[in-house]
């Protein structure tokens, strides 16, 4: 039986493809799940099986954005700790986070996937590191929460194992021992890791950062991510307080203190990579070591400005990332293609530091590099998969602007009137089409609320 078809055609395209193909009007059509023709043009005549035909006049059609990094459970407290650096930020938070459950985490998961897609996210990950004892299942919470939505998914699944006690940040009771975090990694990664070319869920190994984890925790996480053939996540080189730690504790910087526990690699991405001297961005390009870019957050915590261009430069792997709401408080990736063009060019490279092309291209194919689905996602080509965005561009906010995509990119956040994961709709005009926003926005109005009382008892 011959595949049904969707036709898009009479828009802008930005295909993102290797030579950054665009067409001033030009169509895709889908068949299934993947994309059958892209042009110039109207779509070619005598297709059969066309259950859907749609005018893009006035639109701009991208690949879906690709979110390499977050904490979805921060949605439940956002605007908390707005004046702190990184680390204080953390020591003030960390408390609260410790009390979070499986009802909490699962509405804060629906608002931080709800609110990425609707702005045209069409595959996210979620770092998510903090398993409290008794709390419930919030790794099944987190990967429901993603299919009610529709996105592609990846669960970095996450622990801590050094606690205040042992020198690190988060109070003991928020973290697991070595061994319960290992052979729940595992389980994590047996129950709901999908290898395919097509998958909803993938499953990664992913330790939160030096000054929470012990170093047997980053060995055997490694070994653990390989031999069960998954990619690797973490936060590295953050702030200068994370280097100055590292150096104290370890006697080396961050980077090569990852490198010397077997955390680089093409199989590894890492959060943040703020501060990189060029040993650094020569060791991540010299191994294929991605990087997960977070302008916003990295403001936000005041940690720096992040050698982007020299990375991408180096041949460094670099996709973009929201990070946690409590530290970018929007959850929306589309603002971060324009905080990463104008964060970067107040670096050394100023003007040349990125283009509004290579910042699509970050938060689109950057992604899936990153995230180890190039091929099959990031970009508008015939067989890959049909995770695709329409953009309004004919509206007040970007009529005016000749160029769609300096438009998406420095304006502000376009209109959604399309997405689609896999050739299914997600958002029709600017809502989801199976999630109720005002349901998801009130659930974790009120498990943010009981947090608040169950903190402030503690």
């Amino acid at each position: 039986m011959a595949a049904s078809r969707i036709v898009i055609e009479n828009c802008a395209v930005a295909t993102v493809d290797a030579e950054d193909t665009e067409y001033a009007s030009g169509h895709v059509v889908v068949a299934g799940s993947r994309v059958e023709s892209v042009g110039p043009g109207p779509a070619p005549d005598g297709l059969t099986d066309v259950v859907r035909r749609i005018d893009g006049t006035g639109h701009l059609l991208t690949p879906g954005l690709v979110n390499t990094h977050h904490h979805f459970y921060q949605w439940i407290t956002r605007g908390l700790a707005t004046d702190h650096n990184l680390f204080d930020w953390l020591v003030a938070l960390y408390p609260v986070w410790a009390r979070i459950d499986e009802p909490m985490v699962r509405a804060a998961a629906q608002g931080s996937l709800a609110m990425m897609a609707r702005g045209g996210v069409t595959t996210a990950t979620d770092h998510h590191y903090v398993y409290p004892r008794g709390a419930g299942d919030l790794s099944g919470a987190v990967i429901g929460a993603a299919a009610e939505t529709g996105v592609r998914f990846t669960l970095a699944r996450g622990s801590m194992d050094r606690g205040a006690s042992d020198g690190g940040l988060p109070p003991d009771f928020a973290v697991e021992s070595l061994d319960e975090a290992l052979a729940a990694t595992e389980e994590t990664v047996d129950r709901y890791h999908d290898a395919s070319a097509d998958a909803m869920v993938q499953i990664a190994v992913a330790p939160c950062s030096p000054f929470s984890i012990s170093t047997q925790l980053l060995k055997q996480g490694a070994e653990l991510a390989r031999r069960k053939g998954v990619r690797l996540h973490t936060h590295g080189s953050e702030t200068v307080e994370e280097e100055q730690f590292c150096k104290e504790l370890f006697g080396m910087g961050p980077t090569d203190y990852f490198e010397s526990t077997g955390w680089l690699g093409p199989d590894v991405w890492m959060a943040h990579c703020v501060h990189m001297n060029d040993a650094d961005i020569a060791a991540f390009a010299r191994t294929g070591t991605g990087v997960a870019h977070c302008p916003s957050s990295n403001a936000r915590l005041a940690a720096g400005i992040a050698r982007v261009p020299d990375m991408l430069a180096a041949g460094v792997p670099v996709g973009l990332g929201v990070d946690g709401t409590a530290s970018n408080e929007s959850g929306e990736l589309h603002t971060e293609l324009r905080n990463a063009l104008l964060v970067n060019r107040l670096g050394a490279h100023r003007e040349a530091a990125l283009t509004t092309r290579r910042a699509l291209r970050l938060g689109t194919y950057g992604g899936a590099q990153v995230l180890g689905r190039a091929r099959d996602i990031g970009s508008i080509e015939v067989g890959k998969l049909a995770d695709l965005v329409l953009w309004r561009m004919d509206t007040l906010a970007h009529s005016s602007i000749a160029d769609p995509v300096a438009a998406l990119v420095l304006g502000a956040p376009a209109p959604v009137t399309l997405s689609m994961v896999g050739g299914r709709s997600v958002v029709e005009d600017g809502r989801l089409t199976g999630v109720d926003e005002d349901a998801v926005a009130r659930s974790a109005r009120g498990q943010a609320q009981r947090l608040a009382r169950i903190a402030a008892d503690a």
